[in-house]
C-alpha cells in the first residue's frame, strides 16, 4: 500500500496563487508528510492492480488475463457471479512509483508485439492518470494464443445430440 501526501506548495499549482507564505522559524522542525492539515491519500495495491486489469480488457486482441490455473479459477468465479479484475496482474507499489507484471492470452491472428505494446500503453496511461503515480515498467508475458475455432467446435458439440 502507498501513501501520498500533499503540501500547500503542491496544491498551489492546482488552486491558483497562494497567499503570502509565512517565513520559516529557525530551529522549528520541518512538518512531517501529511501533517500540513490537508491529509494523506493511501492507495491500496489491489486498487492499482484493478485499474491495470480494467485498462487491459479494453485492448483489441486480448482474450484473457492470467495463466492456465488462474483462468480456470476465474471461470469458476464467473459461474458464481464474481469476476476478478486483477487476475493475471501483479503490482509492486512504492511511495511514488509502480511496477506492473501482466500475464495474458492473445487472440489469433493479432500480432503479439502490437497487442503487448497497446496493453503496456493502456496500463501506463491508466495508472498515471487515475492514480497519479509514475509507472517504472510494465512487463508482459504472453502464455497462450486463443484460436476462435476452438470455441466454435466446443459449442457445436454441445448443441448436437449425442444419440439418435
Amino acid at each position: 500500500m502507498t501513501t501520498q501526501t500533499h503540501t500547500p506548495a503542491d496544491v498551489q499549482g492546482q488552486a491558483g496563487p497562494a497567499p503570502a507564505a509565512k517565513a520559516p522559524t529557525l530551529g522549528a522542525p520541518a512538518p512531517a508528510p501529511g501533517v500540513d492539515g490537508r491529509g494523506a491519500t493511501t492507495v491500496a495495491d489491489g486498487v492499482v492492480a484493478k485499474i491495470a486489469g480494467i485498462a487491459i480488457q479494453e485492448i483489441e486482441g486480448v482474450h484473457a488475463l492470467g495463466g492456465g490455473a488462474a483462468r480456470a479459477l476465474g471461470t469458476l468465479r464467473e459461474k458464481v457471479g464474481q469476476k476478478d479484475l486483477t487476475q493475471g496482474v501483479s503490482v509492486e507499489v512504492g511511495q511514488t512509483q509502480v511496477a506492473v507484471d501482466i500475464t495474458l492470452v492473445v487472440e489469433y491472428p493479432h500480432p503479439l508485439q502490437l497487442v503487448a505494446d497497446k496493453a503496456r500503453d493502456a496500463v501506463y496511461t491508466a495508472i498515471e492518470d487515475l492514480v497519479g503515480m509514475e509507472v517504472t515498467e510494465v512487463n508482459i508475458t504472453i502464455t497462450d494464443i486463443h484460436v476462435p475455432s476452438d470455441d466454435e467446435d466446443t459449442e457445436d458439440a454441445r448443441t448436437e445430440p449425442r444419440v439418435a
